[in-house]
């Protein structure tokens, strides 16, 4: 069955399981997420669910935002993401989605934003090798060879080349929620996630279940 929830990453930590084997671990505070709106396929063309995540200051907002809200009668929400749930059309407006929506054993994929690294050589961005760095070479961390001459007279599309790297939407897959804690209402997941601590987190059911 498809789940989702709005999680914020608060860092990576290590546990121990049963055999004393350490698992790195990322610690996502999940939800609470209340629902926003519940689309379906005779007003929308496709079923859905939209959950709002973290409390926000109404002076904070623009009409169209606060209008959103104040037709759900829900309070205001920093955060919107849409979810496209198995039980979206039992969910109503108002319903609130915690974490213990996932248990330990459950596969996810987590979609967040990747860390900027600003503008990066190829070296870095592509992971392309460098030249001999002495022996008269003069040859080091270039981008290396821009195509031939005169024919075609240009650089191909898609030449890797230095530029803006990180600040990307990544999907990490498969990962497996190692523990859910009700009680601090964080999810425990093994390996790691993009972006920075307090970055805004999608979480949801594995479509590739390994």
């Amino acid at each position: 069955m498809k789940k989702g929830i709005i999680g914020k990453k608060v860092g990576m930590t290590q546990i121990f399981d049963e055999k004393g084997n350490v698992i790195p671990v990322t610690v996502i505070e999940a939800g609470p997420c209340v629902v926003a709106q519940v689309k379906t396929v005779e007003t929308d063309g496709y079923s859905a669910v939209q959950l709002g995540f973290g409390d926000v200051k109404e002076k904070k907002m623009n009409k169209p935002e606060k209008g959103h809200f104040a037709k759900a009668n829900v309070a205001n929400k920093k955060h919107l993401r849409e979810f496209k749930l198995d039980d979206a059309q039992n969910l109503k407006v108002g319903d609130e989605i915690k974490a213990d929506v996932f248990v330990a054993g459950d596969k996810i994929d987590v979609q967040g934003i990747t860390k900027g690294k600003g503008f990066q050589g190829v070296i870095k961005r592509h992971g392309q090798s460098r030249g001999p760095m002495g022996h008269g070479s003069m040859y080091h961390r270039r981008p290396g060879s821009m195509g031939s001459t005169s024919t075609p007279g240009r650089v191909f599309k898609g030449k890797k080349l230095p530029g803006h790297m990180g600040v990307a939407t990544v999907t990490i897959q498969n990962l497996d929620v190692v523990r859910v804690d009700m009680d601090k209402n964080v999810i425990l997941v093994k390996g790691s996630v993009p972006g920075n601590k307090g970055a805004i987190l999608k979480i949801k059911s594995a479509a590739k279940r390994a």
